[in-house]
């Protein structure tokens, strides 16, 4: 198997259409469907506004506002500082490179679509089987997350976990299943909230740590000299901090996995080389503002030491799941941990959502590619693409797991889980975009022609390449440390940290026997089958829209100038 290969009625195809072709395709583009066969099409219903705020609702979810407090508890706050800002960094160089191949082509099959047609089929296959695990365990997670908020008001003893795992999954269901439309709307209204209120949570966490609050104890950078900024952890010394803050990347890394969604996104955007580049760009941002802000403030309004930290000990506690919750319990407010734990119970809702709809996405785009069983592509007047819906919904039911077992070890195994798989899942794409641009250069593509370009360019990617490549290796180097202090070889820790790697291995070779296919050579990359009707959507779109906005002038400037990068 070579280059893949597009059928007419797939939506990619380099023939030129006729004349009578062209307004069907036009009025195609003005209503929002997806050029392709019937029963198998997804709609163009995200607009911008959605598109960046799904974005950003995947990602703040429970690595920032949950998984923190397990990474304070382990190393300090020094080090989940320095560990997020550099992982953030990473993000934005894979972000870079995803948003330069999405912008050239935006395809409905995604991530496999860019890694079959630049690099190698078997990568491709690979990718999205592994984009794919890691949202059927994400999902479950979050519901997992959401039963170990529950737990701040009603024990696991008094309601079952399996309670409100039940009903976060059939509301998400729902949700999913009634349109793009649909859950672009509510999805943006539920991330806004959250932005609202991470901004809110910053600054009240702010004015605590100036002595604020109302027991006035001018907090600053106390708990940075005592315990201190850097905990111990295996060893004693540089060493042991050093260890500490190694530990911690598993933690930064779940924490920003999701920021790369855009990418599966670009199937139902609307006019994509304007909106996905705009997310990409942000991103920076945000992820300045939003995790390294509040990571810098958390670890400095609760101790690592905290006996209420929840991930602190082994031992089950009614603490707080979150370590912001616990930050404003200890400055003695009242009412305002139980309602600030309500808005976090928000936040792992609308993760859980979005991380239905990029698991459904993702294997609607394997079935599309020839990759996974036919009928997982098949979709309802609506676009919604129903059986793999169902196919996604009834895996994240291992979420029940919690019914068992303690929702802190669940929660432990799922992160390990989530973060190799995520992993693997930016080395693909890193991966991709070097071959994209090699492509690029043998074919001598004009620079005027690229809509948008990685300020860091390939460098950049073999940067993150190299990195990613490493935590992915090293990321629970713990497990193998015998100490009494520690416990011996943890052989469950072992297998979800490191399952990943060998599966990963086995989809990319197997896929190779199997089919015989060769990598692709740079000169015979096929970069423009397809392109000339995102071409046409793009011209009906922006003619639309520029009639649209003589009606409207420049109502929107002051949102687009001041406010649009945080929204």
């Amino acid at each position: 198997m070579g280059l893949m290969s597009f059928k007419k009625g797939d939506g990619f195809t380099s023939e030129q259409p006729t004349k009578n072709e062209m307004p069907t395709d036009i009025h195609n583009a003005e209503e929002g469907v997806l050029s392709s066969s019937r029963h198998v099409d997804l709609h163009r219903g995200l607009q911008a506004r959605h598109i960046t705020m799904i974005a950003i609702g995947g990602a703040i979810g429970t690595g920032l506002i949950i998984g923190t407090g397990g990474a304070l508890a382990k190393a300090g706050p020094g080090s989940i500082l320095i560990s997020y800002s550099f992982i953030g960094f990473i993000v934005y160089l894979v972000m870079c490179g995803l948003g330069e191949m999405a912008t050239w082509l935006p395809m409905p099959q995604g991530f496999t679509g860019y890694a079959t047609r630049f690099a190698d089929p078997a990568l491709g296959f690979a990718l999205g089987w592994t984009y794919w695990f890691k949202y059927i365990i994400v999902t479950p997670n979050q519901l997992t997350a959401g039963a170990l908020v529950i737990q701040y008001w009603l024990p696991q003893e008094r309601v079952n976990a399996g309670v409100w795992i039940t009903v976060f999954l059939v509301m998400i269901v729902c949700i999913n299943y009634f349109g793009v439309r649909f859950f672009g709307e509510f999805e943006f209204w539920l991330s806004s909230f959250k932005v609202i209120v991470i901004v809110g949570l910053i600054l009240l966490s702010f004015i605590l740590m100036l002595g604020g609050g109302p027991d006035h104890d001018r907090k600053g950078f106390r708990y940075w000299k005592t315990p201190g900024a850097f905990k111990e952890y295996i060893d004693e010394g540089a060493a042991g901090r050093f260890y500490g803050f190694w530990a911690t990347m598993v933690s930064a890394t779940f924490a920003y996995l999701g920021t790369e969604l855009v990418g599966v996104t670009v199937g139902e955007a609307q006019n994509p080389r304007k909106t996905i580049p705009r997310a990409i760009k942000l991103t920076f941002y945000r992820i300045l503002f939003f995790y390294v802000l509040s990571v810098l403030l958390v670890g400095t309004l609760v101790p690592y030491d905290s006996e209420d930290l929840a991930f602190a000990t082994n031992q089950h506690t009614g603490a707080a799941a979150s370590p912001f919750v616990l930050a404003i319990s200890l400055a003695g407010i009242p009412a305002l941990p139980d309602i600030l734990n309500a808005c976090i119970l928000v936040f792992v809702f609308s993760a859980a959502n979005s991380d239905l709809y990029i698991a459904t996405r993702t294997i609607y785009g394997l079935s599309r590619d020839g990759k996974a069983p036919a009928f997982l592509s098949r979709t309802d007047k609506r676009g919604v693409p129903v059986y793999a819906m169902l196919l996604c919904a009834s895996i994240a039911c291992i979420a029940y797991m919690n019914v068992s077992n303690d929702s802190k070890e669940v929660f432990g195994y799922f992160v390990d889980l989530v973060t190799i798989f995520g992993l693997l899942t930016w080395i693909s794409l890193l991966v991709t975009h070097i071959f994209f641009v090699r492509a690029r250069k043998a074919q001598q593509v004009p620079e005027s022609e690229i809509k948008y370009k990685a300020p860091f360019g390939v460098y950049g990617s073999y940067f993150a390449l190299f990195w990613c490549i490493i935590i992915c290796f090293t990321k629970s180097y713990d497990v193998f440390v015998h100490n009494p202090k520690y416990g011996n070889f943890n052989y469950k820790t072992f297998i979800t940290s490191y399952l990943g790697i060998p599966l990963y291995l086995m989809l990319i070779f197997g896929y190779k026997i199997f089919t015989r296919c060769k990598g692709i050579k740079p000169h015979e990359a096929d970069l423009y089958s397809g392109k000339d009707i995102i071409d046409r959507e793009e011209e009906a779109f922006l003619a639309a829209q520029a009639a649209e906005g003589e009606k409207h002038g420049q109502a929107g400037w002051f949102y687009r100038t001041f406010v649009a990068w945080l929204f």
